[in-house]
């Protein structure tokens, strides 16, 4: 009578096992995830009314992701295209972001039972003195195994949950490069694009020189001016010349700058000269708060906090005991392949063990200790990059409301150095001045138009930096909500751009 309940004990055992496992499979040994406290404020100290800078109007006027749009250039736009595509560093990112997503689901797998199949198959027999075989066998052998470690004290969650904070820093990552990569994009076209402005600007200058040239060589071989003053025009063509020069090599290193960035060898790359509008687009910045949502560095390292976080639960959990379950059914020995589903022939079994430390001479303190200052340290990189990230958008408010504000001078400039230049020129020709203060003039005249270019090619730059600095609108699925769990509110939502210059 015992020898036939035995199975049914041995199976209630296991079932009575596997529902102890699963009831402590609800403990946890790792700390609640909170989201580190970091400097932060209600405004913007340079975002000031007085300087140019406005609330905006409704949300339509924030940019979905497509920063470079705001800048009305098609061929930036294809540009921009061709480098999500064809950048290596961002198809680095994509690689890292897709090995991160894999490593999730590795652990994710290590929370469910493992089953593995294994048979064989052998014929054998005897071979008598007459070199005969005699009474062949054939024995069949095939078993079905499966095993499970409970994840008793939430050490595989843990681990679960650290794999996908890491792949949620991965995603922030690739969205870091990909800003990166746009944005220095932008920042060489636009300074290409400045490049053949002032190309354009000293074409027409050499011109102009060209031309007060032949004026002061006329006037020489009149007798009606002296050697020095053909001399010193002959200087001022020539440096205009060697600086277009000059020009035409920082626009071929910005065209192979870009050919890298879209991932092709400058040799089978060329971007014509084409007409430069610099605008200016209003940059939605929003308040501080949004700041910490909006930037993938700044998400990145948040996760990377989480994922310490997780380390520290992981730790923890080698101070309790692992507990495996194994089962197994098969048959052995059967002469045919048919027999093995005879239940004669099945064997089966159930079993569990426990594996404790005993003595480590306290290795699992110091990975917990390893583990926590680890968490310590993510902290303090993560607030780094906040009062980073602060930093950097407020330098790039007060750059580009510095630069609104000295364009309108600059071009008050240009005007005034324009028509000095003429009206010497002209008293020059009535023999009013002489050589040297037209050429005082031409120079600052050219300087003061170069300036202008140079400061608009500037204010772009700036806005450029500063949607860098605020994210580039991007915004990941599980960022929905603020890092805490707690959704946005309207307030936080209310962007603010600067006023158009």
């Amino acid at each position: 009578m015992n020898a036939l309940l035995s199975p049914f004990r041995s199976r209630r055992f296991a079932l009575t096992s596997l529902a102890l496992a699963a009831l402590l499979s609800g403990c946890a040994v790792g700390p609640a995830y909170k989201v580190p406290t970091s400097v932060a404020s209600t405004a913007w100290k340079e975002q000031k009314t007085a300087d140019g800078w406005l609330p905006a109007a409704p949300a339509d006027a924030l940019d979905r992701g497509e920063w470079w749009k705001l800048f009305a250039d098609p061929t930036l736009d294809e540009l921009a295209g061709r480098v999500q595509v064809s950048n290596q560093n961002i198809a680095a990112a994509v690689a890292n972001y897709t090995q991160a997503q894999a490593l999730v689901r590795g652990e994710r797998a290590a929370l469910f039972p493992s089953v593995s199949f294994s048979g064989s198959g052998r014929r054998s027999g005897n071979v008598n003195s007459n070199s005969e075989t005699t009474s062949p066998s054939n024995s069949f052998s095939a078993s079905l195994n499966a095993s499970w470690t409970p994840d008793v004290w939430g050490r595989l969650r843990e681990a679960v949950s650290s794999a996908q904070a890491n792949a949620q820093a991965s995603e922030a990552d690739l969205a870091a490069a990909r800003l990166s990569a746009i944005g220095d994009l932008a920042t060489n076209y636009f300074s290409l694009r400045e490049a053949d402005a002032e190309i354009v600007l000293l074409d027409e200058t050499i011109a102009g020189y060209q031309r007060a040239f032949e004026i002061t060589s006329n006037r020489y071989a009149a007798g009606i001016a002296a050697q020095t003053d053909v001399l010193q025009a002959q200087t001022q063509l020539v440096n205009a010349k060697a600086d277009r020069v000059g020009l035409t090599r920082t626009r071929a290193t910005l065209e192979h700058a870009i050919a890298m960035l879209v991932g092709v060898a400058p040799a089978d790359f060329t971007l014509p000269a084409a007409k430069w509008t610099p605008t200016v687009p209003g940059v939605p910045t929003g308040v501080p708060s949004t700041l910490l949502q909006r930037r993938p560095d700044i998400a990145a390292a948040e996760r990377s906090v989480a994922s310490a976080n997780a380390q520290i639960g992981i730790a923890r959990a080698a101070y309790f005991p692992n507990i495996p379950l194994t089962a197994s059914v098969g048959s052995t020995n059967a002469s045919r392949v048919k027999d093995l589903f005879s239940s004669a022939n099945t064997l089966w079994s159930l079993g569990f063990s426990v594996a404790q430390v005993v003595f480590d001479a306290g290795a699992i303190g110091a990975s917990v200790d390893a583990a926590k200052a680890g968490h310590e340290a993510a902290v303090a990189r993560y607030r780094q990059t906040v009062l980073t990230a602060f930093q950097a958008v407020e330098d790039q408010l007060t750059t580009g409301a510095t630069l609104a504000q000295q364009e309108g001078f600059r071009r008050e400039a240009t005007l005034a150095a324009d028509k000095t230049e003429q009206q010497l020129l002209n008293r020059y020709r009535a023999a009013q001045v002489s050589y040297t203060d037209v050429v005082t003039a031409q120079a600052a005249a050219l300087n003061a138009r170069r300036a202008l270019v140079q400061l608009q090619v500037n204010r772009q730059a700036s806005a450029i930096a500063l949607i860098q600095a605020m994210g580039g609108g991007w915004q990941a699925d599980w960022m929905s909500n603020n890092p805490d769990g707690t959704a946005a509110t309207a307030q936080q939502q209310q962007p603010t751009v600067p006023r158009a210059q």
